[in-house]
């Protein structure tokens, strides 16, 4: 496995690309980024990805099965060859870009996802509370990111120490092919986890958490406190 930095360069005619990167179209962000590992469009993603920018210019780190080529000349790309070594009871600071989902059936028995910071909201009558009753949206996230995170942990390899939110948005991209668009939240979670089996704990590291992974979310970046 491969662990890259890729930011955009400065040094080159990237001002249209930047532009388009600056729309907030997660779907087109990972078309750019897929260029980078295969020409073939019937090929498999193989690779995680998270938007970080730098000095508000585009970045992106990845995890990935190959090691990405920037043939056009656009990218600035620093990589090194991932392969953690972890041993267990050791504690992590880790961050995460997730999309937190709980999985209901609908009228019609097809299980439907939503939203877990809005469905706590509704199911709290959040709306309806007031003053002191009413809880913040901080709080809100931190019920969402620990319901959602903890037990993710504990089936794979670690364990949740403690947890901080932040970040919390509503995004809407389009996909070729679809005539409604995609729709999903994304939570950025950070603090610390401590590990409970390495060998489950590094894949999870390689596959990443929770869904909409094409969308930059579920890449787990952690470093060693």
């Amino acid at each position: 496995m491969y662990f890259s930095r890729i930011r955009l360069r400065t040094d080159a005619d990237t001002g249209i690309l930047a532009r388009q990167l600056c729309e907030d179209d997660s779907y087109r962000e990972h078309q750019m980024l897929w260029r980078l590992f295969s020409d073939d469009p019937n090929t498999e993603r193989d690779f995680l990805f998270r938007r970080d920018d730098y000095n508000s210019w585009p970045q992106f780190y990845l995890v990935s099965q190959r090691t990405p080529e920037g043939k056009d000349g656009v990218w600035q790309i620093d990589e090194r060859k991932y392969q953690p070594k972890l041993f267990k009871g050791e504690k992590l600071a880790f961050s995460l870009r997730a999309n937190p989902v709980i999985t209901r059936k609908d009228s019609s028995g097809k299980h439907k996802r939503h939203d877990l910071v809005m469905d706590i909201k509704i199911r709290s009558d959040w709306r309806l509370n007031s003053g002191s009753e009413r809880k913040s949206l901080y709080e809100l996230t931190q019920m969402a990111g620990e319901t959602w995170l903890s037990p993710r942990l504990e089936r794979n390899g670690g364990k949740l120490e403690t947890l901080n939110t932040e970040g919390y948005q509503q995004h809407k991209t389009s996909k070729r092919g679809l005539t409604k668009p995609i729709q999903y939240s994304s939570l950025d979670l950070t603090g610390i986890l401590s590990v409970t089996d390495p060998d489950v704990f590094t894949q999870t590291l390689y596959r990443g958490l929770g869904p909409a992974k094409a969308l930059g979310c579920g890449l787990l970046l952690v470093r060693r406190i």
